[in-house]
C-alpha cells in the first residue's frame, strides 16, 4: 500500500537538500490528505497487531509487512519489532541495514539507510520541522541519508536534511546538525569531529 507518492528526492545533494514546505491553512490543520491519514491509521494498527510483539527471528515477517506498505527494502535489512517508523512508504533500507530497538525513523520526509549501516537503540532520524516565521507554522520536511556501513549511536539525534557519509560514526547521545563526511567520528551536542576511521578498520 502506498497512499502517497514521495514528494522529495531520495539521494541528497552534496550541499544538503532544500526543505519542502507543506501547505497548511492553519497551525491546527493537517498537512496530509484524507487518503494519507487513513493510510497512516491502517499502518499503525497493522504494525501494532502483526509486528510490534514479534521476536527477533521473525524479521522476515516484519519486512513483508513493511513492503506491503510501500517501504523500499533491498536484500535483507533488519528492523526491530520496537522500532518506530512514522510513514513506511518513505523509508528506504539496503541489505543488512539495521534499525534497532526503539530507534525512530521519523519519515515525514524520506529516510535512506544504506547497506550495512546501523541505527542503534533509541536513535532518532528526524525529517520534519516547522516554518516558525509563518502564522500557520507549516510542516517542513527534508530527507535524511545514512551512508553504507555508518554507525549512529544510541540516542543520537539526526536533524532534517542531514547526510551521514559512508563508514562515519555518530557517538551516543550526539545531536547531528551538519553533514558528516565519510569515515568521520563525531560526538557531542552539537556533534563535532573527534577522530577518523582508518581504511583498515573492520
Amino acid at each position: 500500500m502506498n497512499p502517497s507518492a514521495d514528494p522529495s528526492p531520495v539521494a541528497p545533494p552534496a550541499a544538503g537538500p532544500p526543505r519542502l514546505t507543506h501547505a497548511q491553512a492553519s497551525a491546527y490543520a493537517s498537512p496530509w490528505t484524507l487518503r494519507e491519514r487513513l493510510g497512516l491509521l491502517l499502518w499503525n494498527f497493522t504494525w501494532a497487531a502483526l509486528c510490534a510483539w514479534t521476536p527477533k527471528p521473525l524479521n522476515f515477517w516484519r519486512l513483508i509487512v513493511l513492503r506491503c506498505f510501500g517501504a523500499k527494502l533491498s536484500g535483507t535489512p533488519f528492523v526491530h519489532s520496537r522500532a518506530r517508523i512514522q510513514i513506511p512508504w518513505r523509508l528506504t533500507m539496503r541489505h543488512r541495514a539495521c534499525l534497532g530497538d526503539r530507534a525512530n525513523a521519523y519519515t515525514l520526509g524520506p529516510v535512506v539507510i544504506e547497506e550495512a549501516a546501523t541505527i542503534c537503540q533509541e536513535a532518532y532520524l528526524c525529517t520534519g520541522t516547522h516554518d516558525f516565521s509563518s502564522p500557520a507554522i507549516p510542516l517542513q520536511t527534508s530527507p535524511v541519508h545514512i551512508g553504507a556501513h555508518a554507525f549512529v549511536g544510541a540516542r543520537a539525534f539526526v536533524l532534517p536534511g542531514i547526510s551521514v557519509g559512508p563508514r562515519a560514526i555518530i557517538g551516543a547521545c550526539s545531536v547531528v546538525t551538519k553533514n558528516v563526511p565519510a569515515d568521520a567520528i563525531v560526538a557531542g551536542n552539537p556533534a563535532r569531529a573527534i577522530g577518523r576511521r582508518t581504511k583498515d578498520e573492520g
